[in-house]
């Protein structure tokens, strides 16, 4: 059974300030991420679903890049917002440790990347990275990558030795 998870108020000072001092990232990060991601779902094109999803990426140069889902006819070709923005942040140039994403939903409690993403996520993305995940009334759950994607492979599972 999943342990439960605490679904924080971010109309809630304590909270976000233990947030913010858990994961190091200022207030004014944390309300950026937050609204960005928040506004980031209005222009997502999702005319099948109708599940809006936004989401903002903060870089190691404490940029913000933000992404939406876009959907397809083919429902499997559709791209999720996590992936959307941090393809848009890996060819703008940002190539450095992402510090955090946020994802912002319509729904409540707030929903998580799902699987794909998750991995997609650990690619580019530190297992300590936290992630926060906004619901319809900015509630939100913080947990970092390795909580979502335990036991994972990444990059460093494919090292060749190019030695010889």
């Amino acid at each position: 059974m999943a342990p439960a998870i605490d679904v924080l108020s971010s109309k809630n000072s304590d909270h976000v300030a233990a947030t913010c001092k858990d994961y190091n990232i200022s207030l004014g990060q944390f309300e950026d991420l937050r609204a960005r991601a928040v506004e980031a779902k209005s222009v997502a094109y999702c005319p099948y679903s109708n599940f809006r999803v936004g989401c903002a990426l903060l870089t190691a140069d404490d940029s913000i890049v933000t992404g939406a889902n876009v959907e397809n006819a083919s429902y499997p070709v559709g791209t999720c917002a996590e992936r959307v923005t941090i393809g848009k942040a890996v060819t703008e140039g940002h190539r450095g440790k992402f510090k955090v994403i946020a994802v912002a939903t319509d729904i409540s409690p707030p929903a998580s990347p799902c699987g794909m993403c998750r991995q997609f996520i650990r690619e580019f993305c530190d297992l300590t990275m936290p992630i926060l995940m906004f619901d319809k009334n900015h509630d939100y759950v913080v947990l970092r990558l390795e909580d979502l994607l335990p036991l994972s492979f990444g990059p460093e599972h494919l090292q060749i030795d190019r030695g010889s």
